[in-house]
């Protein structure tokens, strides 16, 4: 109840529905939302869940996926918290694959409702936020059917408890239990048994039923009218993503300030002892996170950007909705997997006093783990990138089904990829420079030539991954085979995407600084991030003939020279993440007080 009652005074204070239209108590704005997001995940990541998934996932669903009758409805009462709801999207026997659900909304001609089934356990709505304790209603997604066609998975509000908490007839709520982390949100199953509910709690934006129950929609293509409406919801990766950053700057405050004032050892003849920070394995630890923590802030700022751009209405294309959509899946992985990285590295970074409830970490660590999973598993999120990579045509195979991913690739992507010359005028001379020849230190943080070796990879490894699909299907190979021998190797591709795609953010973000001293810094820090990913695949750029052994080596080097050179510096670029005292432990001249 503590989670719920937080939640609640957020509320009234009117601080967790920045993204709702103004008419219905929101704020209107998008990124204030998002930013709103990631200041809550500084503090109780439980209390971030839970207001994300009644603001975020369930008013969210209402105001994309509904239409005005579902807006004047239901709004107000999820912006006041006076309808506590849930997002039942997820079901037990089908993990991602969200296109295969088995829940089913039949239409009663006679009744003119909805028949809402759970045909199997492996049906239920599996780990539902708001459902095991506080959830009045459920966006529900189901098999939409007519008679006896079924137009794929649509959108249903479904009343799961009375206003006095009594579970509705034709609802089953199961806990699903005690968990690693997040125990303030009351996860829960949902069951149905013939559930009804009116025609119009049918969320119709994309697709209607009239009371006769002809269906229609503006897109013809089931695929593509379930990933369009699912498209919509992309504010919530986005939100993830910055709420994993927030995790990151947390901890790595902790660790560099711990880092800073706590002592040991010293020179052998004698001398004082020195501040952890000051020993190449500690800056090693650290630094080269916290430069990545640096290039994710400037790509999380471009990437709200963009959203605000598309769902205002000033970037409306299908292009920039697809390319926001890969961008939010592939910067949450990243995101989120530095958060787990950040976490254990600065709690090991901290010692045993990094192991005490006080400092933070083991509070975190239960809790932040899961955003590696939630919006989207990372793994199966970077193939989404690839998909989006391979093709450019996401509704083609939007369910990520490997036989029609791998069929279209062996009939367009190949052909595709080798007429994509754009990044290689781009990049001109310093394209054709990328060779083991030039073995000069100083190139390493030339900026033109960081961002061409990152774009090298990314064209490479994807224009391989697809002709390496091709060729498995020429030979004969099963499609579904063909591309479950490739996935790693999509994968790689999608990684490289995404490294080049943050690597430009930072570039441009640094550019763009006014403040010539801060400008100055953040340049190096830039070198940092770039250099420290081109080390740990310069077993890769080796193997392809970009860079030597002896460039190689010049690469470590570098890295510890800018750790060196950004020591100095490195409890000013923490202070400049600007982590309220509040959220984080108390520190003394032996590093956390316990």
């Amino acid at each position: 109840m503590a989670v719920f009652d937080w939640s609640t005074f957020l509320a009234d204070q009117g601080h967790t529905n920045l993204g709702l239209p103004e008419v219905y108590g929101g704020g209107g704005d998008v990124g204030a939302s998002i930013a709103a997001f990631e200041t809550l995940a500084l503090g109780d990541l439980s209390l971030l869940v839970k207001t994300g998934v009644q603001f975020g996932l369930f008013g969210g669903a209402i105001l994309h996926l509904g239409t005005r009758v579902h807006h004047d409805r239901y709004l107000a009462e999820i912006a006041s918290l006076e309808l506590p709801g849930c997002f039942a999207m997820s079901e037990s026997g089908h993990g991602s694959d969200v296109q295969s659900v088995g829940t089913t909304a039949t239409y009663d001609y006679e009744s003119r409702e909805w028949v809402i089934n759970t045909p199997s356990d492996a049906d239920r709505k599996d780990w539902i936020g708001n459902a095991a304790v506080h959830g009045k209603a459920a966006v529900v997604f189901a098999q939409l059917i007519t008679g006896e066609e079924n137009h794929g998975v649509h959108a249903f509000v479904v009343p799961i408890r009375s206003d006095r908490g009594k579970v509705l007839d034709g609802v089953r709520i199961e806990d699903v239990g005690h968990k690693i982390g997040l125990n303030g949100v009351d996860n829960g199953r949902l069951y149905f048994d013939s559930a009804r509910v009116p025609l119009s709690n049918l969320l119709d934006r994309y697709g209607s039923v009239t009371e006769s129950g002809e269906y229609t929609s503006s897109i013809e293509s089931p695929t593509r009218r379930f990933f369009t409406m699912v498209g919509t919801l992309v504010q919530g990766r986005v939100s993830v993503a910055g709420a994993g950053l927030s995790v990151s700057k947390v901890a790595l405050t902790t660790a560099v300030r711990h880092g800073e004032s706590r002592r040991q050892f010293g020179p052998p003849d004698g001398g004082e002892e020195v501040p952890l920070l000051d020993y190449r394995a500690h800056q090693r630890r650290l630094l080269p996170l916290l430069a990545s923590t640096y290039a994710l802030h400037f790509k999380q700022a471009e990437l709200v950007r963009d959203l605000d751009l598309v769902f205002s209405g000033a970037e409306d294309d299908e292009q920039a909705r697809r390319s926001l959509e890969t961008s939010a899946a592939g910067v949450k992985a990243f995101a989120t997997w530095h958060a787990v990285d950040c976490l254990q590295t600065g709690r090991e970074a901290c010692g045993g006093l990094g192991y005490l409830s006080s400092s933070g970490f083991a509070s975190r660590k239960a809790d932040a783990e899961i955003f590696t999973t939630f919006e989207g598993d990372n793994t199966v999120l970077l193939q989404l990138v690839a998909k989006s990579l391979l093709t450019g045509y996401r509704e083609e195979f939007g369910d990520l089904n490997p036989i029609g991913m791998a069929g279209f690739v062996a009939t367009q992507a190949v052909s595709r990829l080798v007429e994509r010359t754009a990044a290689r005028e781009l990049w001109g001379r310093i394209w054709d420079e990328i060779t083991p020849d030039s073995e000069e230190d100083g190139d390493l943080n030339k900026r033109e030539y960081q961002l061409a070796l990152f774009a090298w990879r990314e064209e490479h490894v994807l224009e391989s991954a697809a002709r390496r699909l091709k060729g498995g299907i020429d030979d004969g190979i099963d499609p579904f085979e063909a591309f479950n021998a490739c996935q790693d190797h999509v994968l790689v591709a999608a990684r490289s995407h995404i490294d080049t795609r943050i690597l430009e953010a930072f570039a441009k973000g640094v550019e763009l600084c006014e403040d010539e001293t801060v400008k100055a810094l953040l340049e190096r820090v830039c070198d940092l991030y770039a250099l420290s990913v081109i080390e740990q695949h310069r077993g890769w750029y080796q193997e392809h003939g970009r860079i030597s052994s002896t460039r190689s080596k010049a690469v470590i080097r570098n890295v510890n020279a800018l750790c060196d050179e950004l020591r100095p510096q490195a409890c000013d670029l923490i202070d400049a993440l600007r982590v309220p005292d509040c959220v984080l432990p108390e520190f003394g001249p032996g590093g956390i007080v316990g």
